[in-house]
């Protein structure tokens, strides 16, 4: 992660932003700081749990749509892209047909944990995520070959950790069938 020169005042010169490069960024305190390609693992974890989350709300009949890292949350500093982001039907057809950046908090979110990223993960967007009322963030750490579930509570998290072979207790997915192992060996 680098950070660029550039700075942008408003949410408008972020979205119509160009460098002339292929290079994604995410905005931080008015700086857009670059984000590289995620490693092979980053990718096959948030595939998995693309897939898990899909098939679990359709087994649930939940009205919700998991989105990959392409979705951004408004939080009350700055976009956010999760790697993950889990929304209502609403959510999605309020992005239909314009930039994919929610103003309202998704039921989920989760991050995928990078060298370059674990302050921002563990602390700032924890902070961020709770002060918009996200209901359920996951911090999914292969560093640490853990995650840990935050749950609202009262406006602010109750964090649980979960490690090796231990099933990841999601509130909102109570019957999820899923171990740290099986997750991080994706």
């Amino acid at each position: 992660m680098t950070k660029t020169p550039f700075k942008v005042n408003t949410l408008e010169e972020y979205l119509n932003f160009d460098d002339g490069t292929d290079h994604r960024y995410e905005l931080e305190d008015g700086v857009l700081v670059e984000m590289p390609p995620g490693t092979g693992k980053h990718e096959a974890i948030i595939t998995l749990l693309l897939i898990r989350f899909f098939l679990e709300s359709q087994k649930m009949g939940l009205p919700l749509q998991p989105r990959p890292n392409g979705t951004e949350v408004l939080t009350n500093k700055q976009p956010r892209r999760p790697d993950v982001c889990l929304i209502t039907d609403e959510q999605a057809k309020s992005i239909e047909r314009t930039s994919a950046i929610l103003t309202t908090p998704p039921p989920l979110l989760v991050e995928v944990v990078s060298p370059e990223s674990v302050e921002r993960d563990y602390i700032q967007k924890t902070a961020e995520y709770a002060a918009i009322c996200v209901g359920e963030y996951w911090i999914v750490d292969p560093l640490e070959n853990k995650v840990t579930v935050c749950v609202l509570d009262a406006g602010s998290y109750k964090q649980n950790v979960f490690i090796g072979n231990q099933q990841i207790i999601s509130p909102l997915f109570p019957e999820l069938n899923l171990t740290v192992e099986q997750l991080l060996i994706a």
